[in-house]
């Protein structure tokens, strides 16, 4: 009878065909579908040693951000955030146009997966997220990455809240004349709660996709939607860690002395914090069990590995020659210590990451209301070159809530619920440094691990402290297990001018990038927080 339905509903869409529906398959089912050698010809899965399946994922083996769009009308008009460069509009005509594509490419299939999941762990804020793909392990990986229901609820899921209508194998031929970017897609529809994939094969699309709808719905309702990770101690303090690619965030919330919430996507709501996910998604270039022995570990059966090169069965996780970007998705019970459900209380530290190869930052600060809304705004870390003496031009990039790509609302609508939630909980947040200094060299694990400890445990707030100039950051001068002369940059330096050189340099950045939130006076009031190029070092 559950399959008559879904057929039905299949059919209201517009997919219509002689298919056979695959409904919540196991993972027993997805990993025969897999691996059959008559599917070869688009599964295109390895069997690993670890017993986990590895498959590729085409030419987008990253998110495709020019080709995505959200359709302009009456709902989102005037509620996205139209800034030219993430959120870019389109018509109810033009997305039609491609929904048909997708929905004759699936009538064609003989084979629909649909999958019924959750995104949020809390009841009353989440989405109930209906997937349909043609390709099993697309299938795979929503099972791993979303909320996987219970057989009652999954009896009882009703209609979903979105839907995600996955048609990778169709491109748009049309697209020059209605003013798109390629003949791939991925649009969104908020009136009618619709995803629709064309052209990409890439499942972080998927996910991703669910996250910026989050981002949507949330803050409307007062709630903070954030791209963190999230820890919990043993006496229910909370942890939330945010951060861009490449500058700790899943490592560091990964702490053996504490529990797992999740590793990348948030909320903050009047019970506490929660995850929107059901399992992990980590980078795996150059991955090692002595360097992440909880990922290292969780690449097992059910876990599913993307863009990896695979030599007679054996992952070789040094070989980027594919993409730099590898990948593995697996059930967040992979990892052992964890939270279930994914969720805990209120957040009392909230780390910032930013990994600086300008040799600028402290490794730790200590922020004020004020910079902490400031940094936020911000979200400042380097794209690095991945030398590990540091870079002698690196880029700074700023990311407002460190997740520019994901937001669909204005950054200070972020900005104003996270303070909100810091406030109304007592929360104190800090900017993690976890880039280079003068040495040359990254800051160690080892430290930062330390630096963490003391955020956690609240021994920062007893240390001796002192101020540094032109960042404007207050910074502790001595903590236990943190390396002597490292916690004040300018003592990094042999000569502390050069430290000064290249500090008024980043400041101007800062200054120059917080310009765009100084049309109100809310944005100006908040300058005086950011790094000041008036200021002497002494």
């Amino acid at each position: 009878m559950k399959h008559a339905k879904i057929i039905q509903d299949l059919e209201k869409l517009g997919i219509k065909g002689n298919y056979e529906v695959v409904y919540n398959p196991s993972y027993e089912e997805l990993y025969q579908a897999e691996i059959a050698p008559e599917n070869q010809g688009f599964e295109k899965a390895e069997l690993t040693e670890s017993g986990a399946v590895s498959v590729k994922t085409g030419i987008f083996t990253g998110r495709s951000p020019k080709d995505r769009y959200i359709v302009q009308d009456d709902v989102t008009r005037d509620t996205i955030f139209w800034d030219g460069k993430v959120n870019l509009p389109t018509t109810a005509e033009n997305f039609d146009s491609c929904k048909g594509l997708v929905l004759n490419q699936l009538s064609e299939a003989k084979k629909i997966y649909v999958v019924d999941a959750f995104c949020g762990t809390n009841t009353d804020t989440r989405l109930k997220v209906r997937f349909i793909v043609e390709v099993a392990w697309q299938a795979h990986f929503v099972t791993n990455m979303f909320i996987r229901p219970s057989h009652y609820e999954l009896e009882n899921f009703g209609e979903p809240d979105f839907t995600v209508i996955n048609g990778s194998k169709t491109t748009n031929p049309n697209w020059e004349a209605q003013g798109l970017n390629s003949e791939n897609f991925i649009m969104f529809n908020l009136t009618e709660k619709l995803q629709i994939i064309g052209g990409t094969w890439y499942g972080g699309e998927m996910k991703k996709g669910m996250f910026a709808m989050m981002n949507y719905y949330l803050p409307l309702k007062g709630m903070a939607s954030m791209h963190c990770s999230a820890n919990v101690g043993e006496d229910g303090d909370v942890a939330l860690f945010f951060g861009l690619s490449g500058t700790g965030k899943t490592t560091l919330s990964a702490d053996p002395k504490r529990f797992l919430i999740g590793d990348d996507e948030h909320g903050w709501d009047n019970n506490g914090v929660f995850n929107y996910e059901g399992g992990c998604y980590a980078k795996v270039i150059d991955l090692s069990e002595e360097k992440e022995p909880d990922i290292f570990r969780a690449i097992k059966r059910d876990a599913l590995l993307e863009n990896v090169v695979v030599n007679n069965g054996i992952a070789d996780y040094k070989d980027g020659s594919i993409t730099e970007n590898t990948r593995v998705s697996y059930p967040i019970y992979h990892i052992n210590k964890i939270v279930l459900p994914s969720k805990a209380g209120h957040a009392k530290k909230i780390v910032y990451l930013s990994a600086d190869a300008f040799g600028v930052l402290p490794p730790v600060s200590i922020l004020d209301e004020n910079q902490a809304q400031y940094h936020f705004l911000c979200g400042y870390t380097s794209k690095l070159a991945g030398t590990e003496r540091g870079i002698t031009e690196p880029e700074p990039s700023f990311s407002p809530a460190f997740g520019e790509a994901f937001l669909t609302l204005h950054p200070t609508m972020y900005s104003k619920t996270l303070i909100g939630k810091m406030k109304e909980h007592g929360a104190k947040a800090y900017l993690v440094n976890t880039g280079w200094n003068g040495t040359g060299k990254r800051i160690s694990l080892k430290d930062t691990r330390a630096i963490i400890d003391a955020i956690i445990d609240g021994s920062i707030e007893n240390a001796p402290k002192t101020r540094v100039p032109i960042m404007n950051l207050e910074i502790p001068t001595a903590l236990p297990n943190v390396s002597e002369g490292i916690l004040d940059p300018r003592n990094t330096y042999n000569d502390a001018s050069e430290w000064e050189e290249k500090a008024r340099d980043l400041a101007a950045r800062y200054i120059k990038n917080f310009e765009q939130y100084c049309d109100t006076e809310e944005g100006k009031k908040l300058v005086s927080s950011g790094p000041q190029l008036q200021q002497q070092t002494t």
